[in-house]
């Protein structure tokens, strides 16, 4: 087994291991960020075509535009950036617990985004930002803190799970338990998409 498949492995184990029991995230995250860091310089050129497709068919879907986005486990801000273009009139947060990859998604940031977007390195276990701060919270291919991205959405937002390889994706959780997570929360509206190879889910905060 080679170098890449090993860190899709363990990608996927951490994945199950955090869902089902988050308090593990703190035995799992410095492993994964040193992950993370080493694949950013690299990370674009390695990604295939469609990555974000699931992702921007969800957020196509939205039924009114957000004022203020985040978008979780950016990597190099491929998220944010489609964020920030599909709702011209939002302000969008991009966050990654990499540098390395919030330094990529810096560098490559056109000059006509660069004012209403910004990248932050961030924990999602931990966020830096305010209860009820925005009215979506995205991610891509990103383990998902319910608890959290619960607290820094506002009643009445929008979450947004999208996976580039369905159920083949390393970082993966299946729709049957995201609802039930989200719905213990107070999610509701639930729809799913598929694009290309990817799967999304949305929700409402009531």
């Amino acid at each position: 087994m080679n170098t890449d498949d090993l860190g899709k492995r363990f990608a996927r184990v951490v994945t199950n291991a955090v869902v089902r029991r988050p308090a593990l995230w703190r035995l799992f995250r410095a492993p994964l960020r040193r992950q993370f860091e080493s694949l950013a310089p690299g990370w674009d050129a390695r990604r295939t075509p469609g990555r974000i497709e699931a992702y921007e068919a969800a957020l196509a879907a939205l039924s009114a535009p957000p004022r203020r986005a985040l978008d979780l486990g950016t990597g190099t801000g491929d998220g944010a950036l489609a964020l920030a273009r599909r709702f011209p009139d939002a302000e969008v947060v991009g966050a990654d617990l990499a540098a390395g990859m919030v330094a990529e998604a810096r560098r490559k940031t056109p000059p006509e985004l660069s004012g209403r977007v910004r990248f932050e390195v961030a924990d999602a276990a931990r966020l830096p930002f305010r209860d009820g701060e925005f009215d979506l919270v995205a991610m891509n291919n990103m383990i998902p803190f319910f608890d959290e991205l619960t607290r820094v959405l506002a009643p009445g937002g929008r979450v947004v799970f999208a996976f580039s390889g369905g159920a083949q994706t390393p970082i993966y959780v299946p729709p049957e338990r995201l609802r039930r997570e989200l719905s213990a929360r107070g999610f509701a509206e639930f729809a799913e998409f598929s694009a290309g190879a990817g799967t999304a889910l949305a929700a409402k905060l009531r």
